[in-house]
């Protein structure tokens, strides 16, 4: 990024999952490891737990094998600035973006991710947006050993395109889940999850499931699209309650710190559906971001800027 370039963002959530929104058509943005980071930064950027670059598929590298189904790739990017295979909440957002910039008609439409080509429908009007996230895939076997918030789990081990790790807590209600501290990373087999993994801790509720989730590359999120899909399938597995020519579909409803999604478990997908809103459009100053200026101070302040985040949505982290 040039040091006189400014650059033109939108900022926008799914239930709290908050993310820079990147309009590049034509994929002229140099969007480095740095630059992202930058951007997330709640003390000295935007504040986000990720980058949502909007390219056409066709120009970008990494989906131009997709450019004949889907004419838009959402390049998502962590806030540590690593690429990712794909965010469920993410690709609503964006979806919600390229309905509202006039880019796309609503209804359905495909998007291409680096897990594949996802279908989107989008509607008219404000509301909630639906993704079909493919189908997932259960490691077999009795489970994988995870460390999260002083605690040890055999966790169920869940692909949505990518890994999760998920927490069965039956120990816990909601109020003992608000108070775990869920900020320092996981501690798992790289042998188990050789990229890494995202972390759910889950506790049953009427109706449905609460979690909470430390997403890889980002620490403690509102919320996780990939992930709430994870728990609801790993849930419905544990209750035998996988969809059949029987019972065609399996909906659980996810509560999430940032609000409450719906996944629906058919034979051949799932699908992930709540609100996506976007919030204001801004632009950046020139310089702003064209070299690494962020303080060693700086990784602090964001994990102190996140807690504030889950203090407001109830989470008070006992100390």
């Amino acid at each position: 990024m040039r040091e006189d370039q400014e650059l033109r963002f939108v900022k926008g959530h799914g239930t709290g999952n908050d993310f820079v929104v990147l309009p590049d058509p034509d994929g002229d943005l140099d969007l480095t490891a740095d630059l992202v980071r930058g951007l997330c930064d709640r003390r000295f950027g935007i504040g986000a737990d990720g980058v949502l670059r909007v390219v056409l598929a066709a120009v970008a590298p990494e989906a131009a094998a997709m450019a004949d189904a889907a004419r838009w790739f959402m390049d998502y990017r962590n806030a540590d600035g690593s690429p990712a295979e794909m965010c469920g909440n993410g690709a609503r957002v964006f979806a919600r973006y390229l309905v509202q910039a006039g880019y796309a008609a609503p209804g359905r439409f495909p998007i291409a991710t680096r897990a594949g080509l996802r279908v989107v429908d989008v509607p008219a009007g404000r509301g909630d947006v639906t993704v079909e996230m493919g189908p997932p895939r259960l490691v077999a076997g009795p489970g994988v050993p995870v460390a999260v918030a002083g605690r040890s789990f055999t966790a169920a081990a869940v692909s949505m395109g990518n890994p999760h790790a998920v927490c069965f807590a039956d120990d816990l209600d909601i109020a003992g889940l608000r108070r775990l501290d869920v900020t320092a990373p996981p501690e798992f087999s790289p042998v188990d999850f050789p990229d890494g993994v995202n972390v759910e801790i889950v506790v049953d509720r009427p109706g449905g499931v609460a979690m909470r989730v430390h997403e890889r590359g980002v620490g403690e999120t509102a919320s996780c699209g990939t992930g709430a899909c994870a728990v609801a399938v790993a849930w419905a597995h544990r209750h035998g309650r996988r969809p059949s020519a029987s019972l065609p579909e399996v909906e659980v409803e996810v509560d999430v710190p940032g609000g409450g999604l719906v996944v629906i478990w058919r034979t051949d997908s799932v699908l992930l559906r709540g609100p996506a809103e976007l919030v204001f459009d801004g632009v950046t100053r020139p310089g702003a971001f064209a070299a690494p200026s962020r303080p060693a101070v700086a990784d602090a302040a964001g994990a102190a800027a996140a807690a504030e985040v889950l203090d407001v949505a109830g989470l008070t982290v006992a100390g």
